[in-house]
């Protein structure tokens, strides 16, 4: 039975992946607390904490499936906790006394922080790959239209002319800066905990950090410097990159949505025969993928704060602020896999309409130059005096619905010191695109082949 999007049968595809919700499936958490207790009864059996063959045992029967779960669920009623029936569960499963050597030493957070941390790092190597995939999806959209004209905009009105190649490479640079991001992240998040009680691993004596450090190990992470019971900066920072991906994603669905307006019809999210704008207009190629995905980055925006929320903290525990992070975290993550595999669909299918761009940059016949006759008239009259000047001129052709070259050749200023070739040349866009393309190739050769 299903009760969110998350997991609905009809829409959780639109809201995540079945990879990231394996990841932060029960089935998979239950199966990292066992892993982190087997790791917890094999390092200290290292160290001669407990028996040899009590660890073998805890790490032969820490398997999810072997425990029942059914009987878990019972004592998490009973007891209102979480790891004590599993302890209790891989205890019986265990033979001879094996299980009553399980959590030596250790305390609840130590075991459910870890876990977390071994969710996450398995959801950041999905992260890793989507954007991968769509730094690869951009940089061939930003090559296959390095040089197409389009109208630049500001304020929602035409500014001066980009190129759509332009356009993406923004987008591309931002999405390579959020792999950097990740990269310098995982350092500081993928950190373990085994602090005991209060943290100070009094229970494990002078053997606590060797049995720490080989913990860690075993589990593929970085022991901590000290522990982290209270000290949740490290998920904040994890939520608050999440929710920079997010934006970022959320900004290109915004831009594809806008760009798909009936009036402009530069862009078209992905279509096929089969696909329904409307149950009530046949005609609509709604962006619909785009809206999801819109709604997704706005979702994830919104749980970040519990994140920065989670940062206080009493003493040296404040179990009202974990429980926020064991709903938060699964949520956070799916969402963002989610809006990251659909702009992957998206970009890679992309309609691009270049003529229609063209069309659309033609709309103000010529008033999209301004800059540019303005700043040929400045040596000649001073930056200000040229500004009024070719403020006039373009209100004139608002008011009068007459083309920009028209009213700038009857302006005897103007031709005192512009030919009507010149203005011609000035009002070709193809002309005054600045560094467009190379700031494109810029980015390009930056980021190498992300595909790799």
């Amino acid at each position: 039975m299903s009760s969110t999007m998350i997991d609905s049968p009809f829409l959780q595809d639109l809201y995540g992946t079945d990879e990231m919700r394996t990841v932060f499936s029960t089935e998979s958490l239950l199966q990292k607390w066992l892993d982190v207790e087997a790791a917890l009864a094999q390092a200290e059996a290292d160290f001669g904490v407990i028996p040899a063959q009590a660890a073998e045992e805890i790490a032969r029967q820490a398997r999810a499936e072997r425990l029942d779960s059914a009987r878990i669920k019972l004592w998490v009623d009973q007891t209102v906790h979480p790891i004590v029936p599993i302890i209790r569960a891989l205890q019986a499963a265990c033979q001879s006394d094996a299980g009553e050597y399980i959590h030596w030493g250790a305390t609840t957070q130590d075991i459910m922080d870890t876990a977390t941390i071994l969710q996450i790092k398995e959801a950041l190597r999905i992260f890793r790959k989507r954007l991968n995939e769509l730094a690869a999806a951009l940089a061939s959209l930003a090559r296959d239209y390095h040089d197409t004209l389009m109208p630049g905009r500001t304020h929602g009105q035409h500014a001066l002319p980009i190129t759509f190649g332009y356009k993406v490479a923004v987008w591309l640079a931002e999405v390579q800066r959020h792999i950097t991001r990740l990269d310098q992240l995982e350092p500081r998040l993928l950190v373990g905990q085994l602090g005991g009680a209060s943290g100070t691993l009094a229970s494990l004596g002078e053997k606590a950090l060797p049995v720490q450090q080989r913990m860690m190990e075993i589990l593929g992470l970085k022991p901590p410097l000290i522990t982290w019971h209270t000290a949740r900066d490290n998920l904040a920072e994890y939520a608050s990159l999440l929710a920079m991906i997010a934006a970022t994603l959320g900004k290109i669905a915004h831009e594809i949505i806008s760009l798909q307006h009936t009036e402009l019809a530069e862009v078209e999210e992905p279509f096929y025969l089969g696909k329904v704008g409307s149950s009530t207009m046949p005609h609509k190629r709604n962006p619909m993928v785009c809206e999801a995905i819109h709604a997704l980055s706005r979702l994830v925006l919104r749980l970040a704060p519990s994140a920065w929320d989670a940062m206080i903290q009493e003493h040296e525990r404040d179990w009202s602020s974990d429980h926020i992070e064991w709903a938060y975290i699964p949520e956070i993550s799916i969402y963002t896999d989610g809006a990251l595999s659909l702009t992957v669909g998206v970009i890679s299918g992309l309609h691009v309409y270049p003529e229609r761009m063209r069309k659309n940059l033609d709309l103000t016949d010529g008033l999209i130059l301004s800059e540019a006759v303005m700043l040929a008239l400045s040596p000649h009259l001073g930056r200000q005096s040229a500004h009024e000047i070719v403020y006039r001129c373009s209100m004139q052709a608002y008011d009068e619905n007459r083309s920009f070259a028209e009213i700038l050749n009857n302006n005897p200023t103007v031709t005192s010191y512009l030919t009507a070739e010149q203005i011609d040349a000035l009002l070709n866009p193809s002309e005054y695109i600045g560094l467009a393309s190379v700031l494109v190739d810029r980015v390009l050769e930056s980021i190498g082949d992300p595909s790799e």
